[in-house]
């Protein structure tokens, strides 16, 4: 017996929002840390991570 997948209007054990349409207005301070893995979830445990791992958290566009 084949399972199907809901419909995706169907479900409703979760939460799925809409974008915002207004802007946002994002601040660097010098409170936030100086490596793009101090204080990174995705960058947990790892001794070493690549450049563009860093690139990509640090906003260069390379």
């Amino acid at each position: 017996m084949k399972k199907t997948l809901p419909d995706f209007k169907q479900l409703n054990d979760r939460i799925i929002a809409e974008p915002s349409h207004e802007p946002k207005l994002v601040i660097e301070t010098n409170l936030d840390p100086q490596q793009a893995t101090e204080e990174n979830p995705y960058a947990e445990g790892a001794q070493r991570v690549s450049k563009t791992f860093e690139a990509f958290f640090q906003g260069d566009e390379s």
